[in-house]
Formats: structure tokens, C-alpha cells, sequence
């Protein structure tokens, strides 16, 4: 039995808050710098240093350290203290979890424009997480983030329509917006549109269409993707019929923990040849290619099918 999977965006959904300072070669002197900055009150400098208790970069993690220095440049308006500390009490990091101060400070700052700000306020909004449940509202964030170009909130406005839970279903909607996330190269969305194609949900089916996406979301890594990709490799659907290259695309992401993956990969292993196992495990010693597990997501009950079972 061969899956394909459909993962929809879920309440952990939020924007991600980037790595801090790449551009640091000498962390060390930056770090006192900063420090004695944000002890003159510089907003900026009280952030970053924030940031930098977060990460673990030139400093010792210390999250409630961080949660300090950010509350004391949130209380001075800049705007992405604001994100990031509404972002610790929404998850209960350094400080005591609290959804309301979270809505707090994703408010203020999704009313001065900040799209990361209304994408996570509109998801508290959609499960009622320190405000009253109001999909209406949810809706109204979420498309402000998403009509701004945040590939996160587009996925998770279409996720609504998908699911059409407390909003009429609207598959064409959800398509549309999957499709601004994915040709934006977010590869969780490709993934998505890909499945769409495949079922021929809300597009019309085509698995020469699937197949591109998930080649696209595969190359960045995406190990749901790369078990997708697989998939249609093993059953010759909108690729060739290649068992090495499902080998390939199966040791990849199961090297990223997919077990899904790591499952197919023992079956397909006994419809193999050794010559063929051997070119596969030479190819993927040459790939490049990272594997991650990606965004935080849902796979809802129902959704996600086989793809060479008959009824």
C-alpha cells in the first residue's frame, strides 16, 4: 500500500522568527556591545540581545533572560519585540504561558502593519486561544498577512477552505491561495498544490503537475515531499516508473525520520535488485540535498489517499 499524504497548516502555523545575526563574525565583542546599549535603553540593541539569549549564539541560552530584555524594548513600541515576545507567551518560553498577553502583543503590532504579527494573531483567533473563538476575525488576519505576501498565513487561509470548518468549503479558493505560497518557493504549499493535482481536488487532476511541485518542495528538503516524490517514482505516476529513484527519494526522507518513508523503503527493497540497491545507495551517498520535517502541521483524519489501491 503506497500513500501519498496531504499535511494541512495547523494552530502552530506561525510565521518562523528567522536566525539572528548572520552576518556576526565576532559575536563575542557584539555581545558586549549590545549589552551595554541596552542597559543606556536602546530599543534595538535590547532585541537583538534578546534574540541572541534564544539562540544560543555567543551566549548561554537563557530564555527568561531573553524575555526580559525583549519586554523592555516591546514597552518602548518596536515592533518586532513585540512579535517575538507575543510569540514566548503563546508558547510558554522564559515566561508562564499566557495566550492573552500573547493576543496582546501580536495585536499591537499586527495594527502597525507587522504580517507575522496578524498570521499568528488570526490563528489564536481561529482555535480561541486567549480570546473568544471567532472565525470571522481569524479570517479578516489572516487575509490581511496573506494579501501582503506571508506564505504562512496564505496556507493557512487555505487550509480554511479546504476544510471549510465554520466557513463554507471552497476548494478553488484554497488552490488559489497554496498556489501564492508555492510559487513563492514555500515548499510546505507545493506540497499541498501537489496533492490537489494528484486528487484532482479543486484542479483539475494531473500527475505530471504533482509531480513538479513535489520535485520543487523535495529539492528544499521538505521530507513529506520526498516520500511523495517517492511514491510516484515507485508507482510511475507523472514520472517514469524508476525504483531507483524511489529508493533515492525514500532514503532521503527517511533520513529526516519519515517513517512513512523509512516503511516504503523496506518494501520497495524486496522488488529491488542488489545492482539496483547498489546505484541507489551510491546516488544518494552524492546527494546534496538537505532534509528537514518543515512547518508545524496537522494531517487530518480522511485526508491523504493511496495511490494504487483500487476500490
Amino acid at each position: 500500500m503506497l500513500w501519498l499524504s496531504f499535511f494541512l497548516i495547523g494552530a502552530n502555523a506561525q510565521q518562523d522568527t528567522g536566525e539572528p545575526f548572520p552576518h556576526l563574525d565576532k559575536i563575542g565583542s557584539e555581545v558586549s556591545r549590545l549589552r551595554d546599549q541596552a542597559g543606556r535603553g536602546n530599543a534595538m540593541a535590547q532585541y537583538q540581545l534578546g534574540r541572541l539569549y534564544l539562540s544560543r549564539t555567543g551566549v548561554s541560552s537563557n530564555p527568561a533572560e531573553a524575555a526580559t530584555y525583549l519586554r523592555l524594548a516591546a514597552e518602548q513600541g518596536l515592533v518586532d519585540a513585540e512579535v517575538l515576545l507575543g510569540y514566548l507567551y503563546e508558547n510558554g518560553t522564559g515566561v508562564p504561558r499566557d495566550y492573552r498577553r500573547a493576543v496582546d502583543y501580536y495585536a499591537s503590532a499586527a495594527s502597525r502593519g507587522d504580517l507575522t504579527a496578524a498570521n499568528n494573531l488570526g490563528v489564536l483567533y481561529e482555535y480561541g486561544h486567549g480570546v473568544h473563538k471567532d472565525i470571522q476575525q481569524a479570517v479578516i488576519w489572516l487575509l490581511r498577512a496573506a494579501e501582503g505576501g506571508n506564505v504562512v498565513a496564505q496556507c493557512n487561509l487555505g487550509t480554511l477552505y479546504f476544510r471549510g470548518r465554520r466557513i463554507p468549503r471552497n476548494y478553488a479558493q484554497a488552490a488559489e491561495w497554496f498556489r501564492k505560497a508555492a510559487e513563492s518557493g514555500y515548499a510546505p504549499a507545493q506540497q499541498i498544490l501537489a496533492w490537489m493535482y494528484f486528487k484532482g481536488t479543486g484542479l483539475p487532476q494531473d500527475y505530471g503537475v504533482a509531480a513538479k511541485w513535489l520535485q520543487l518542495a523535495a529539492n528544499k528538503g521538505d521530507a513529506r515531499a520526498q516520500t511523495d516524490l517517492g511514491s510516484l517514482y515507485e508507482q510511475g505516476k507523472g514520472v517514469p516508473l524508476d525504483y531507483v529513484n524511489a529508493y533515492i527519494w525514500y532514503e532521503k526522507a527517511g533520513s529526516g525520520g519519515e517513517q512513512r518513508a523509512m516503511e516504503r523503503l523496506k518494501v520497495l527493497s524486496k522488488l529491488m535488485t542488489r545492482e539496483q540497491i547498489s546505484r541507489a545507495e551510491a546516488s544518494f551517498r552524492e546527494l546534496s540535498i538537505p532534509t528537514h520535517t518543515g512547518e508545524a502541521v496537522l494531517q487530518p483524519q480522511g485526508i491523504g489517499s493511496t495511490l494504487n489501491r483500487e476500490p
